[in-house]
């Protein structure tokens, strides 16, 4: 063996910038022994264990034990498994991290106490599958033991809010309000009643489902008189009823008088809880959806332009259940 090639513990600690006591504890370990001693009994290391402890050091700066080190070294696992396992281990840290970052910045936000702030990392720090369990518990309730619209229910249990791994602050925030609100007992009562109108409605023939084509209907036409000025109880909003009307007496196959009319009305009062539209804004931020409309303004003036021309009319007809979606 060329002596002139072997290094002193000294002389490797020098070139790795590895202390020569942690050297000499990997070398009685037999992770980085050395080749030979000379002959007053010092170690001496070769270049091939100067690239063994080189491979130490980096195995271990990336915080990989030394068990695992060992299996390296010995060919027991392939520096390529090693590699693939501690990456995926560092994604979890790193999604923890950033989830305490965003914590943090919702507190400090907030200026939470030190017991909403407990609550919010435990909240967040919450599986996927123990988030989803919020919300099916909540639908779960509400709707269970009515046939409701199953359109909803499907729509209801296809959104779920999904937190990411990066979110932000403002998407924190928003789960930690949707948690109160699900867990809220007026809300719940409030979508319960709607669950029973829709099994009334049900029962009495209507199978049409959900009504998006009608709700932007009503957006758009309502949205123009809103932007004009148009007062819902003057002359020109009657013409917007009467087209409203119109579609509403399509889609559901009713006639369009003035029963509709009240029937309308209705709908439009059991969905005027404003949390109804809140928690589908706090599903679509927490899920990085864009920003929902709120469509209060336009069911509002859809609604007094209906009662200002039902205003000296016939009593509302009676229905079963006050409670419905407005379209």
């Amino acid at each position: 063996m060329d002596d002139e090639n072997l290094l002193t513990i000294g002389a490797l600690a020098a070139r790795t910038g590895l202390s020569v006591k942690t050297i000499r504890f990997y070398s009685d370990k037999g992770i980085v022994p050395a080749t030979c001693h000379n002959p007053a009994g010092y170690r001496l290391y070769d270049m091939a264990a100067l690239a063994r402890l080189e491979l130490v050091r980096t195995l271990r700066a990336l915080d990989v034990d030394l068990a695992t080190v060992r299996r390296v070294l010995a060919d027991e696992t392939s520096l390529a498994e090693v590699a693939a396992a501690h990456a995926a281990a560092l994604d979890v840290q790193i999604r923890a991290l950033r989830l305490r970052r965003a914590v943090l910045a919702a507190v400090a936000k907030r200026g939470s106490t030190p017991q909403e702030m407990d609550l919010m990392h435990k909240l967040v720090n919450l599986s996927d599958a123990e988030r989803r369990r919020f919300i099916h518990d909540f639908i779960d309730d509400t709707f269970g033991g009515f046939d409701a619209n199953p359109a909803m229910v499907e729509l209801l249990r296809s959104s779920m809010p999904e937190l990411p791994d990066d979110a932000t602050p403002e998407q924190v925030e928003a789960w930690m309000e949707l948690v109160e609100l699900v867990q809220d007992t007026g809300f719940r009562a409030a979508v319960r009643r709607m669950a029973e109108y829709q099994a009334a409605q049900r029962a009495e023939g209507d199978t049409t489902g959900l009504h998006h084509e009608l709700t932007e209907a009503v957006r758009e036409e309502v949205g123009r008189a809103l932007a004009a000025g148009i007062d819902p109880d003057s002359e020109p909003a009657a013409g917007i009823v009467a087209t409203l009307g119109a579609r509403y007496a399509e889609t559901f196959g009713k006639a369009d008088d003035d029963r509709l009319k009240w029937w309308i009305l209705e709908r439009l009062e059991v969905a005027g809880d404003r949390r109804v539209t809140r928690y589908w804004q706090l599903v679509a931020a927490i899920n990085g959806w864009p920003a929902l409309p709120d469509l209060e303004p336009v069911f509002t003036w859809f609604g007094r332009a209906l009662r200002t021309r039902l205003d000296g009319r016939a009593a509302r007809p009676g229905q079963a259940c006050p409670t419905g979606s407005p379209a």
